[in-house]
Order: C-alpha cells, then sequence, then structure tokens
C-alpha cells in the first residue's frame, strides 16, 4: 500500500512540474507575441504634456493637428520633430489654455449669436441653407460641428478681447507725436495729368498687322511734331480710355499705371512734352504729359484717423503677444515631455506709444505670419475650390476658405492695382461679386481688428 501511495505521489509530482512547464512556455509564448504590439501601443499613447495637471497624449495632437490644421503629426522617434511640429505643439497647448480662461470667466456664446453670424455669412455669399451645406459637405463637415467651431472661435474671440482690445488706447496727443516723428511717411503721392493715343493690337495679330499699326502710329506721331493738336487726333484715332476728351484721363497717382507709361509720365517725359509710338500689353501708345506735381506733406488732421488706426493695430498685436507669452503662461503649469520643447512663461515688455512711434513701420505680411501663429481666430488657413459646373449656382466660381477648422467662404479676388489706361472691364455677374478675398474673412475674425463679418 506504501508503494502504491509512494508511485501515486511521485506520479502526481512528475505531472505537476509537467504543467509548471508547460505554463511557463505558455507565459513566454503569450509575452513575445504581445510585446510588439505592447510597445507600439506604448509610442501611440505617449505622453507629450500635462497642461495644469491633465495629461495629453501623442494621440490628441495627431486628433488636433488633423481637425484645425489637416495634417499629421509624426509618430515614433519624437526627438527628431521640426520646427512646423513644434509650433503646432505649442498652438495645442495655448488653445488647452485659452480654454480654460474661458471656462473660468463663465464665457458662453449663445446660439443665437452663432445664428447671426453663420447668417451674416450666408448673406455675404449668398447661399441658402442648402448651398451651405451642401459646401461644409465638401469639407467633411456637417452643420452641428460648424456651429460648434463657430462658437468655441467666438468664445475665445471675447476673451481676447477683455484681456486685449478692452487694455489699449491710443490718444489723439499720441498719434500727434507719432505724425511729427513720422511725417516723411505720410505725404500725397506724386501725380502727372496724362493725355493719350492708343492703338489695340491684337492678342494673337500677325506681324504684318502689327506692322500696320505701328506705321499708323508713325504717321500720327509725325502729325503731332508738325504741330496738329494732340486733343483733336486723339478723338478721332485713339481706342483708349478718354478717347472722346481728347484722349484726358485726368490726374493719375504714381503706381496705378502699368510700367512702360508710368516710368515716361514720371521719370523721362517734361511737361508739355509728347513721346514717341511705344508698345504695351494694350497696344501701341503716345503719351502727352499734361501736367505734373510732387507728393506734399498731408495735415495732421487729415491723417490723425489712419495714424490712430495703425497705433492702435501695432499696440493690440504687442499687448496680445504679450498676454500669451508671459500673462496666460504665468498664469498655469505646463511640463512638456518631448525633448527640446519648452513652453514657459516669457518676458514681453509692452512699449509706450513714443516707444511705437520710434519703431521701424511694421512690414504687413510680417505682421500676419506673427500674429496668425498666435492668434487662435487665423492661425490654419485653407483655400479649397469648389468643383461647380452650374454657372446659376450660388457655389459657382467661389471657394471654401477653412479657418482654424472652420469653412467660410470666399469669391475669387481682384487685382489689387487697376489699370486705369485699359478699357473698364465687363461687370461681373452680382453672384461673382459677393464676398471678399482670402485677408479679408482673416481681418474679420482677427481681435485686432475693428472690421467685423
Amino acid at each position: 500500500m506504501i508503494m502504491i501511495a509512494l508511485k501515486k505521489n511521485a506520479s502526481g509530482v512528475s505531472a505537476m512540474l509537467k504543467s509548471s512547464t508547460v505554463c511557463r512556455d505558455l507565459f513566454f509564448f503569450i509575452l513575445a507575441i504581445s510585446l510588439p504590439a505592447m510597445l507600439s501601443a506604448a509610442v501611440i499613447e505617449q505622453l507629450v504634456a500635462v497642461v495644469d495637471g491633465e495629461p495629453y497624449t501623442l494621440t490628441n495632437l495627431k486628433v488636433y493637428a488633423k481637425t484645425k490644421g489637416n495634417r499629421e503629426f509624426p509618430s515614433g522617434d519624437l526627438n527628431r520633430i521640426n520646427d512646423a511640429d513644434r509650433d503646432l505643439l505649442e498652438q495645442f497647448i495655448t488653445d488647452k489654455l485659452l480654454e480654460t480662461e474661458i471656462r473660468e470667466a463663465g464665457i458662453k456664446v449663445a446660439d443665437a449669436e452663432v445664428d447671426e453670424y453663420i447668417g451674416q455669412i450666408k448673406t455675404r455669399n449668398r447661399l441658402s441653407d442648402d448651398d451651405l451645406k451642401t459646401a461644409l459637405g465638401r469639407e467633411g463637415q456637417t452643420l452641428a460641428g460648424y456651429r460648434a467651431s463657430v462658437k468655441s472661435e467666438l468664445e475665445k474671440n471675447e476673451m481676447i478681447n477683455r484681456q486685449v482690445r478692452a487694455k489699449v488706447n491710443i490718444s489723439n496727443e499720441d498719434a500727434e507725436r507719432y505724425y511729427k516723428l513720422n511725417m516723411k511717411n505720410y505725404r500725397s503721392g506724386e501725380r502727372a495729368r496724362l493725355r493719350h493715343i492708343l492703338l489695340p493690337v491684337p492678342e494673337k495679330a500677325a506681324e504684318e498687322e502689327v506692322r500696320a499699326i505701328a506705321d499708323r502710329a508713325g504717321a500720327l506721331s509725325g502729325r503731332i511734331k508738325a504741330g496738329e493738336d494732340f486733343a483733336k487726333l486723339a478723338v478721332e484715332f485713339s481706342q483708349g480710355a478718354g478717347h472722346a476728351d481728347g484722349g484726358d484721363i485726368g490726374w493719375v497717382q504714381r503706381g496705378t499705371l502699368v510700367k512702360e507709361i508710368e516710368d515716361l509720365a514720371f521719370d523721362k517725359l517734361s511737361v508739355g512734352q509728347v513721346s514717341e509710338p511705344f508698345r504695351s500689353s494694350m497696344g501701341i501708345h503716345i503719351l502727352k504729359l499734361e501736367a505734373r506735381e510732387p507728393g506734399s506733406v498731408l495735415p495732421f488732421s487729415t491723417v490723425a484717423p489712419k495714424i490712430k488706426e495703425e497705433l492702435y493695430a501695432r499696440a493690440l498685436d504687442e499687448r496680445f503677444g504679450k498676454w500669451l507669452k508671459s500673462d496666460l503662461r504665468k498664469k498655469h503649469h505646463v511640463d512638456v515631455k518631448l525633448p527640446g520643447v519648452v513652453f514657459k512663461a516669457e518676458e514681453v515688455n509692452t512699449g509706450t506709444a513714443d516707444a511705437l512711434a520710434r519703431a521701424p513701420r511694421s512690414n504687413k505680411s510680417a505682421d500676419r505670419s506673427w500674429y496668425s501663429y498666435f492668434n487662435p481666430l487665423s492661425y490654419v488657413t485653407k483655400e479649397t475650390e469648389i468643383d461647380e459646373e452650374d454657372t446659376k449656382s450660388p457655389l459657382y466660381g467661389k471657394k471654401i476658405v477653412s479657418v482654424f477648422g472652420v469653412p467660410l467662404f470666399t469669391t475669387e479676388s481682384t487685382d489689387d492695382v487697376p489699370d486705369v489706361l485699359s478699357s473698364p472691364p465687363p461687370e461681373k455677374p452680382a453672384e461673382k461679386q459677393s464676398g471678399g478675398a482670402l485677408s479679408s474673412i482673416l481681418d474679420s475674425l482677427n481681435p485686432f481688428s475693428s472690421k467685423k463679418p
């Protein structure tokens, strides 16, 4: 009996040992299979920042990058992220701080305000409710999502108004001091009074046709040199602007003319002198300089509103930078977990109006790039052509401009400088005159701008 019992115990111990070995082998097998996935999950959920005790992961940042900028944020080795990626991370953190500030300030935008804003967008761009939904759908947005985005950004705008706009004031005395230090910047433009004769040259004219037109211009030039009246010849032969008034186009400012004409009018001709025939993109001209006036310093009363507007914009710019880079960051604790990325309060001093007056005049494009980064209402923009073939559709010829992920609408922009010596262009259909350029939409959303949508 004892032997049987010993045999049974030995058999049980052997079975236990075998079972233990199997379990151990199974554990290592499962670990070998799961380890890559576990490591991958660790990378995907990598902690990138802690904002006021709230952790944010790489996944949070990737979603933000896709939603706000329609771009991908890198994975894997985040030691090698570039400047654009660092900028995006800083924007992400700034957004979180703004959301906290909005909650603490109790700022809430009513649905009626969102309705009014969207209504203005629809009116400006002649869009019906269905047109708006169609355009949003092409951007991958729903109307509900669009409303939520508009509401969020209007709340940020109100926050910025309280912290920035309400704390900036430019007095008349500030403007006058600025004027005295920068009078050279406030001059009336040099202008000239011109007559011209234009013989148009068709875009695809044959060489013989061009030569014939040039010969006619040469003959007219000879008649003018022989003493015939320029104005009478212009009435009879010119096909350009002002031909019914003897070719008189009135006073024109430097900078508003095509180059060939501007060079003659302001740099080469003397008053009363007539040019030789010359070619431009419009055809062959003969130009007469009737009079020319140099620019003069404009009185303060004339330019005071413009100066106050310029100083106000620059002071807002400066104050906004200080609030975002210094004041806002001092109130919150941010710990960035990526190497080489630091998010902390910086010392930013705001200058006086006198200091602004002495500072170089700002470059518009540089300013746009600076506050488009900091300004939560304009740092992400994207233009998308609307594929609409029906010329009667309100969407025909328009573009969708997404600002901070919120689709807005604009039509094609027009030339900045009109050609005063060319024939007036045909009027565009009303549907394509509404809206504005991208910059006007950004200005309407920019807390520095006095323009409202």
